[in-house]
């Protein structure tokens, strides 16, 4: 069944409620704007639509100020501007395209609502200098009031919407998201501790509980704006999103050792790590935490008891260790979704997460934000058309706010199509049709109508881009005020435009689509590479800080990235967990042997994280990394020959080194069947980094 006969014929409930709550709050803002005769009472509506897209009263809160704070800088940019050069149209807009640049460049390196602070920025300070070109100083200071009051009004009504009608709140969305996570991490470690073959239904758990991962670390920072629980609950976010994500690269390396070389095994080791697997079914299957966690404590005694035996080799020691590893990573992971949904009662530390920042792609969209407006400020220039500043708002829009998405291309081609449908739709409602009513109650029954219409399908992920562009281009192309002009030319004049505004972003995002996949692998190799020879040189708390931080923002998008791939050319996720695996070997092996009494100890330990981190390097390029092994047993050595190891060091040491070979020669493989090359094309799948934050 097609998604749009599902979304219209059978809508849920939430869609209804939000559909209802967000035509409420543009009406009402609509209402206000009206009364006090504001210049442009549909700036108005898109500031109620876009903060009511996610209608949890922490965000609305959080993109609301987001969206004030950015309106008053980019207000304030706006007038330097023309305060600079209010007689100089040229230099005006050169220094305008560096702003709208640099404003692109830092909403890019945010993962959070801040992005939409810079894109605000970016266009109020464009509306500012192109409206008021060759206004007087007054002229200009009215215009940059009348922007922030429209936005302001906005933000007001849907905050206030927001929370009176159908609250609800970022932490009860916060524990759903956990649930998921959990659950489908615990499928995917069930699948992996079977040494599975079913590839397809690995990846099925996998993406179940990375979508949520991802959702749950970028809505969590709204939770703050919810109450003095709110903290707590961003922290035990970061607890969760560490330790998933450690998790998962725990059981990648299990899954290898067990897949790959069984042979190698004991057959007990096997039976043990199955009937660990069926433990984290049972899990995924008690109702509460409570329940879950005993039968995740009767586990990790069976496996403790288990890895006693003094005779094993030390790839089962090794093993073994990690399953039990495995299921402390699993019980934290339960004590922060406890948190999450009693912050109260359950607190939890954490530091945030530090943010993996690519400067190049960030470059690369300033760039292309800035092509696309120069492009068509010429336009406007030449042709004095006054219709072009729609068209040129609309490309510092869209330009700015697809270029943080994975998936640009894909997204500006589903607005594309929406607003192709929104130009019959707002000439039958909002010109036709409303040109004969008289009244408010009138006007917001016809005008509302489409909007409604549009908001009912854009709770649905298949949909999303295209309902919200169909909303977004009826207000645009009908611009409700208290004078409103119904003529056929001018309505025209605004569907060109829209055309234009939003043909120059497609055109921007194909001409400079942004790093491929060549060139994001090897900057991902190196960023990787880099953090783990990182880790040698700074103290433990602040390596492990900056390591975990950034391996988790980098898995996160890997996640999003390879989804969008095709089945065979799946591989970046696997290189980021095989780094996130190596990089907490190496900080445990810090933890162990940093203080160990003799220097030979030292230097040989020295020696190996530094093979290490070579060794990632070579396999990640396709070679077969190499010294490892012999830096180990140089390792060994010098512990029997000078030092007196506890026997748990000396256990974590065994079968490690050899465990980190055998899933780096694995990674050497995989990337030598996938050589650099462009990816397929991505399929039309349902658009979910569409939503504005």
């Amino acid at each position: 069944m097609s998604p749009f006969v599902h979304t219209y014929l059978m809508p849920n409930a939430t869609a209804v409620k939000f559909a209802i709550k967000t035509t409420l709050a543009m009406m009402l803002a609509l209402y206000v704007a009206l009364f006090f005769d504001l210049e442009r009472p549909y700036w108005a509506l898109m500031s109620a639509a876009f903060l009511q897209i996610r209608p949890m009263s922490g965000m609305v809160i959080e993109k609301g100020i987001c969206q004030l704070g950015g309106t008053f800088i980019g207000a304030v940019a706006g007038i330097i501007i023309m305060a600079l050069f209010a007689q100089a149209r040229i230099p005006a807009l050169i220094t305008l395209t560096g702003w709208i640049m640099l404003c692109t460049y830092v909403g890019s390196l945010w993962r959070n609502n801040y992005t939409y602070g810079c894109l605000m920025a970016a266009v109020t300070a464009m509306l500012i200098v192109v409206i008021s070109s060759g206004s007087t100083p007054a002229g200009i200071f009215d215009i940059a009031v009348a922007r922030l009051s429209e936005l302001g009004l906005g933000a007001v009504c849907a905050m206030l919407v927001s929370s009176l009608l159908w609250p609800s709140h970022v932490g009860t969305h916060l524990a759903t998201q956990a649930d998921s996570v959990i659950n489908e991490a615990f499928e995917h470690a069930a699948l992996r501790l079977e040494a599975s073959d079913d590839i397809p239904a690995m990846q099925k758990a996998l993406r179940g509980s990375l979508g949520p991962l991802t959702l749950l670390e970028s809505d969590s920072q709204a939770a703050r704006f919810e109450g003095p629980v709110g903290p707590g609950r961003v922290r035990a976010t970061h607890v969760l999103t560490r330790r998933t994500l450690r998790f998962l690269a725990n059981l990648q390396a299990l899954h290898q050792l067990m897949h790959d070389h069984a042979d190698r095994l004991d057959p007990q080791s096997l039976e043990l790590a199955c009937q660990v697997a069926r433990g984290f079914r049972d899990a995924e299957h008690d109702k509460g935490v409570a329940e879950a966690r005993k039968t995740l404590q009767a586990l990790r005694h069976l496996v403790h008891e288990n890895n006693e035996e003094t005779t094993l080799a030390p790839l089962d020691r090794r093993l073994r260790l990690g399953l039990r590893e495995s299921i402390g990573h699993a019980m934290v992971m339960l004590d922060a979704r406890e948190a999450i949904a009693s912050p109260g009662r359950y607190q939890l530390r954490s530091s945030p997460l530090a943010w993996h920042r690519d400067h190049l792609a960030a470059s690369i969209n300033a760039v292309r934000s800035g092509l696309v407006f120069s492009l068509l400020a010429v336009f406007w220039i030449v042709t004095a058309w006054q219709s072009a500043m729609i068209a040129m708002m609309l490309g510092t829009l869209f330009s700015a706010f697809f270029a943080s998405r994975d998936n640009p291309v894909m997204i500006t081609m589903m607005f594309y199509k929406g607003m192709l449908a929104a130009i019959p739709s707002a000439f039958l409602f909002g010109h036709v049709l409303l040109s004969q009513a008289n009244g408010f109650p009138l006007l917001a029954l016809i005008f509302g109508t489409p909007l409604f219409l549009g908001l009912l399908g854009a709770t649905n992920p298949a949909t999303m881009g295209y309902c919200l562009s169909f909303t977004i281009f009826n207000i645009m192309l009908t611009m409700p005020g208290n004078g409103m002009d119904f003529s056929f030319d001018s309505f025209a004049n605004r569907a060109i435009a829209v055309v234009i505004g939003l043909s120059s972003v497609v055109m921007g995002f194909r001409l400079l689509p942004g790093l491929g996949a060549r060139l994001r692998r090897r900057r991902l190799i190196k960023a990787i590479s880099n953090d783990i020879h990182e880790l040698r040189r700074r103290s433990i708390r602040d390596a492990e800080t900056r390591f975990n931080g950034h391996m988790a923002d980098r898995l996160l998008h890997l996640a999003q990235h390879d989804d969008m791939l095709p089945e065979e050319q799946r591989h970046l996720f696997i290189l980021g967990l095989t780094g996130l695996d190596l990089g907490t070997a190496t900080l445990r092996l810090r933890d162990r042997l940093d203080d160990a009494p003799h220097p030979l100890i030292r230097e040989a330990h020295q020696n190996v994280l530094r093979a290490l981190a070579v060794g990632f390097e070579d396999s990640a390029t396709g070679q077969s990394p190499q010294g490892i092994r012999e830096a180990g047993k140089q390792l060994e050595d010098a512990i029997a020959t000078h030092g007196d190891i506890p026997a748990d060091r000396r256990m974590l040491l065994e079968g490690l080194i050899e465990r980190l070979e055998l899933a780096l020669e694995r990674l050497a493989r995989i990337m030598t069947e996938h050589p650099d090359r462009a990816p397929a094309p991505p399929p039309q799948a349902p658009v979910q980094a569409a939503k504005p934050h």
